[in-house]
């Protein structure tokens, strides 16, 4: 298809050869410049997918191709890696230097790419991830939502056309993921980056260009937010627990989504959903 960054074509992935798919059949696209939050429960594959976007792992069927290149192709892993980053959980676990504006060049060194130029590119990403100021500071010293920006910031020296965050946010408190947010979409809004967010995060979800539904290995539902969570058969389809559908709930009133009728506070949608949940939990036994 025209202008798409990464291409899923019937994909289909088993970590043992005997175990249930963890992709079955996945087939999607992502557009350049889109931002895609790609939702789902534990264990429903969304990391897995994430994972093949940038030839960490490769499909047992289908094809998964990142502009043109075939993630099969080993000769072409340089390619794919230059133009899809990935982000991952702990921040700590990607950090390898004891100053940040080091750990930002890391990779930059290790390429042998000539000092003027990793200047200019360190400067570039730390200011891109917000992070410039804390440039001298030693990580350790720094907030988890500060590593993951450092961590964001090396990736980003790397100039990617696209960023794949996999649960990035799920070790920070709510500001910690509030800030990251923040340059996430600045990344996507100012700087056209391609942007495909895996979380369980509605208030994430929510600012996406486009949001996937991940169920055991499939896509359940596609759209944009207002379509996905325009009304309670689909938000019983995500299966939220309490918390979760209340902050969720604020967040689509305010984006204008509409809600059932008879619930007008964030306290009674938080109890009408935890209603659906319990009666498609009895319906299951």
């Amino acid at each position: 298809m025209e202008n798409q960054m990464i291409r899923a074509k019937e994909v289909v992935f088993r970590y043992a050869e005997d175990g249930r798919a963890a992709l079955d059949g996945i087939s999607m696209g992502v557009r350049r410049g889109e931002f895609v939050a790609v939702l789902g429960a534990n264990g429903c594959g969304k990391s897995t997918l994430a994972k093949h976007f940038n030839a960490i792992l490769l499909p047992e069927q289908g094809e998964v191709y990142v502009e043109q290149y075939n993630t099969r192709e080993e000769d072409h892993l340089y390619d794919i890696r230059q133009r899809v980053g990935m982000v991952f959980q702990n921040p700590d676990n990607q950090i390898v230097a004891t100053v940040v504006e080091e750990d930002v060049a890391f990779a930059l060194e290790n390429l042998g790419v000539p000092p003027d130029e990793m200047r200019g590119r360190v400067d570039e990403a730390m200011e891109m991830a917000g992070i410039y100021k804390h440039r001298e500071k030693a990580p350790h010293k720094l907030s988890g939502g500060q590593k993951q920006r450092v961590a964001i910031a090396g990736v980003i020296a790397m100039r990617p056309d696209c960023l794949v965050m996999d649960e990035s946010t799920a070790m920070l408190d709510p500001i910690g993921r509030e800030k990251v947010m923040r340059t996430v979409k600045r990344l996507n809004t100012e700087y056209g980056i391609t942007v495909v967010m895996i979380t369980h995060y509605m208030e994430e979800a929510v600012q996406a260009d486009r949001v996937i539904v991940m169920s055991r290995g499939r896509i359940e539902l596609e759209g944009t937010p207002k379509e996905v969570f325009r009304d309670s058969a689909r938000i019983r389809a995500l299966k939220l627990d309490v918390p979760q559908a209340k902050e969720l709930c604020d967040l689509l009133r305010e984006a204008g989504v509409d809600l059932p009728q008879d619930v007008i506070s964030a306290e009674e949608c938080a109890k009408a959903l935890a209603a659906l949940l319990a009666g498609t939990a009895q319906a299951k036994k």
